[in-house]
C-alpha cells in the first residue's frame, strides 16, 4: 500500500522545502508519493494513475473545499485509491494552534486566519476551528472570503484591541502565509507542517484507511 501526500503547491522556496521535510518524515515509515493540485508537480492525477498497488490518498489540507471535493475526487476516480479526510479533519491540529498561541504571549485579541474558499463548506471548517480554541478569535482570510485578514485586525484595533495575534492556519510558508506579515497585527505565528503532531495526524489519517 502506498501513500499519496498531496499538497497545495507553493513558488515559496521555504514552503516547499517545508512540505518536502514533512514528507520525509511520513516517508522513514511508510511508503510514500508526494504530489500537488496546484501551482508544483507532480499532479496527484499523474501520480495515482503511475501506481501499481493500491493507494492511500491523504491531502495535506486544511479544510474540505474545491480542491479536495473536486481536484482530489476527480484524480482518483476510476483508480484503485481511497482518499482519506483532510488534515484539518484531525483534532490534533487544534492543539498545534493552541502551542502556537502559547508561544506568541498574551494579545488582547486573536485572528484565526486560514487561506480562503468559495465554498462555504470550507468556510464552516476553519469556523468550527475557530469555535474550539481555547481563547476567542475572529476569523479572517488572506483571499477569496471575507473578511480578509487585513480589514479583521483594522476592526479589533478599532475596538480598542492592542495587541493582536494572527494565528495562522496555514500548513506551510507561502504567499499567503507571508501576506500575513503586511495585514497589521503585532505577531503573525508560524505555518503548522513542522509540528511533531503533524506527523503524527498524517499517519493516522494514512493508517485508518489501510486498516
Amino acid at each position: 500500500m502506498t501513500v499519496v501526500l498531496v499538497a497545495h503547491g507553493t513558488r515559496v522556496r521555504a514552503g516547499q522545502a517545508q512540505i518536502r521535510a514533512l514528507a520525509r518524515r511520513i516517508g522513514g515509515r511508510t511508503d510514500v508519493r508526494l504530489s500537488y493540485v496546484d501551482v508544483q508537480a507532480p499532479h496527484v492525477r499523474d501520480v495515482v494513475r503511475g501506481l501499481t498497488e493500491p493507494a492511500v490518498v491523504v491531502p495535506l489540507l486544511l479544510t474540505a473545499g474545491y480542491h479536495v471535493r473536486v481536484d482530489i475526487a476527480s484524480a482518483t476516480e476510476g483508480v484503485d485509491a481511497v482518499v482519506t479526510p483532510p488534515l484539518g479533519a484531525d483534532g490534533r491540529l487544534l492543539g498545534v494552534l493552541a502551542d502556537r498561541l502559547a508561544a506568541a504571549g498574551p494579545a488582547d485579541a486573536v485572528v484565526l486566519a486560514a487561506a480562503g474558499s468559495s465554498d462555504p463548506r470550507a468556510r464552516a471548517d476553519v469556523a468550527a476551528v475557530a469555535a474550539a480554541l481555547p481563547v476567542p478569535a475572529v476569523v479572517a482570510y488572506a483571499a477569496t472570503a471575507s473578511p480578509t485578514v487585513p480589514e479583521a485586525v483594522r476592526a479589533l484595533r478599532a475596538a480598542g484591541a492592542q495587541r493582536v495575534v494572527t494565528l495562522a492556519y496555514l500548513l506551510a510558508d507561502g504567499r499567503f502565509h507571508r501576506s500575513l506579515h503586511a495585514a497589521g497585527s503585532d505577531l503573525v505565528t508560524p505555518p503548522l507542517a513542522d509540528h511533531p503532531a503533524v506527523t503524527e495526524a498524517v499517519l493516522d489519517l494514512a493508517s485508518c484507511r489501510v486498516t
